[in-house]
């Protein structure tokens, strides 16, 4: 099961109830019949839904835990799900007499009692037993007592919801529709609330079929609820979307791809731009391939919603079908949108991982003359990735890419002259590779650094060694935190100074490089400390 950071719904509560305001509850409460609907859209029951199969990972909701399939029998087994979980269960199930199959009207019960308990931030019959006592009485009518303050129509909603005849309860698409028309009218009513953009994600342990047109139900619902607004102040720039695409298309040709997201947002704040008001813009306008692409984007980077590579691949994988004549063909958005389709076949995001389609989408960008294509096809080479081992062509797609400015492919260009593979060995070229490339990649400061220290491709200075690996270090590198900690210890460009040496090595430790727990337990050992520090 995926991890997530909230707990189980029933703990996300009570830890902490005491801060949601109504529009967090109403949030809770949108993402969980989203995602329920989803299901039934796809002639999926769940069978299961409770406080312990829903979870919170950064404030969204995650519904995992498919499948029970089990009747009112198994309550005589002290060890049964079921038994924990008698207050969701459809009541026409506890009714020995009768083999009742469940189906989509109980999860409507199941939802019910759950928004009942983002009402109250505490399980039903919270300090009963749950037995066939309460079983029972459950088929005979008992239900928790409406929450004081509680708004009326919500109220009504999930009780129509807990109905003991499931014929009398409304559908998951009523449901839905009606919470949003709850939501609609506060908002309408409160110039303050602004729902919360999310994702909804489903851990889906189905055993066979898959859930292929899953995440494009979410997508649509999502989109479909977007509010009509008018997005744009008049005097903001109404060119504001293709200049964002300008901008994705500049850094992804030329910056390493760690530092995109800090990138994207100190353009959000250096002119000045509201990224949220862009998300719902991007939302409302879905028959445009910028605005497509870019909602893709939003969710692959994480801006105004968590980020769910889900969603991002379907949308880069519908930009780049859209038909590829001259006009869409050369526009970046949909180079943007084939080479994203490339990155999440290459990383599994979002997709499962198939290498060779992921070659196929970076040669259709590499064609193109885009240089993060460029290098991927390269890398690729390089790693035998999809394709035979070959490092003379990764260096002739990586001297491609490196001549578009793009720093990650000089960086890897410096290695090859550095090793000599698939280029003749040249200790100066890497060194002006390394040079070039450190302008803004981490990986080519820490290898500059490197050249400095032992004379590669230049004269030894330790000093500027010593410089290069503390700038590298304090922007979280684990390796450059290695390297500072050694010239701590050394004395090398700086003072001896085990402590730092120490704080240093624990750094990189901390972020899982294993040479810097031994030198930090060796160092430990020399100034007679126990080695036990990390």
């Amino acid at each position: 099961m995926e991890y997530a950071d909230g707990g189980s719904l029933q703990n996300y509560l009570k830890r902490n109830f005491g801060k949601l305001t109504w529009n967090d509850k109403y949030n809770l409460a949108y993402q969980l019949t989203c995602a329920v609907l989803c299901l039934h859209n796809e002639e999926i029951v769940h069978r299961d839904l409770h406080s312990g199969s829903v979870l919170v990972h950064q404030n969204t909701i995650k519904v995992s835990d498919f499948g029970l399939s089990k009747g009112i029998k198994e309550i005589s087994n002290p060890q049964s799900r079921l038994v924990g979980v008698i207050p969701y269960f459809e009541p026409k199930g506890f009714v020995e007499e009768q083999s009742y199959l469940l189906n989509k009207k109980s999860d409507v019960y199941s939802i019910g009692v759950l928004l009942w308990e983002i009402s109250s931030g505490k399980p039903p019959f919270e300090g009963k037993q749950y037995d066939r006592e309460l079983a029972k009485r459950i088929t005979q009518g008992l239900r928790e007592t409406i929450v004081p303050n509680t708004p009326p129509n919500y109220s009504k909603l999930y009780v129509e919801c807990w109905d003991g005849e499931p014929d009398n309860r409304p559908n998951m698409n009523d449901v839905f529709n009606r919470l949003k028309t709850i939501i609609d009218v506060t908002h309408t009513n409160n110039n303050n609330y602004e729902p919360v953009p999310f994702h909804v994600s489903i851990n889906n342990s189905l055993n066979g079929g898959e859930l292929s047109d899953f995440n494009k139900e979410i997508t649509e619902i999502l989109i479909s609820s977007g509010r009509n607004t008018n997005i744009l102040p008049e005097k903001e720039d109404p060119n504001v979307v293709n200049k964002l695409i300008e901008f994705v298309f500049m850094i992804t040709e030329k910056k390493e791809t760690t530092t995109i997201g800090q990138n994207i947002i100190d353009y959000f704040n250096k002119n000045e731009i509201d990224s949220l008001k862009i998300y719902k813009q991007l939302l409302d306008n879905q028959n445009d391939l910028d605005f497509i692409f870019l909602l893709g984007y939003f969710y692959y980077v994480g801006i105004e919603t968590s980020k769910n590579y889900e969603s991002a691949f379907r949308l880069f994988k519908c930009a780049s079908n859209i038909s590829n004549n001259n006009a869409s063909g050369q526009k970046k958005s949909y180079i943007l949108a084939n080479y994203y389709v490339g990155i999440c076949y290459h990383k599994g995001y979002g997709t499962a991982k198939n290498e060779k389609l992921a070659i196929g989408y970076f040669n259709e960008v590499a064609n193109k003359d885009f240089a993060a294509g460029q290098l991927n096809i390269g890398y690729c080479y390089c790693m035998g990735i999809g394709v035979d081992k070959d490092l003379k062509l990764a260096a002739r797609w990586y001297q491609k890419a490196a001549d578009k400015e793009n720093l990650l492919a000089t960086y890897n260009l410096g290695l090859l002259y550095l090793n000599g593979d698939g280029v003749d060995k040249n200790h100066s070229k890497a060194f002006k590779l390394f040079e070039k490339s450190a302008e803004e990649c981490l990986d080519g400061i820490v290898m500059l650094g490197r050249c400095y220290e032992s004379g590669i491709g230049t004269k030894i200075n330790k000093r500027k060694a010593f410089g290069l690996y503390q700038k590298t270090a304090e922007l979280g590198d684990s390796q450059a935190q290695y390297n500072l900690a050694f010239m701590y210890k050394n004395g090398y460009g700086t003072a001896k100074d085990y402590d730092k040496a120490a704080y240093w090595y624990k750094k990189s430790a901390d972020q899982g490089h294993k040479e810097a727990y031994y030198k930090l337990c060796q160092l430990s050992k020399t100034r007679h400390d126990d080695c036990k520090i990390i």
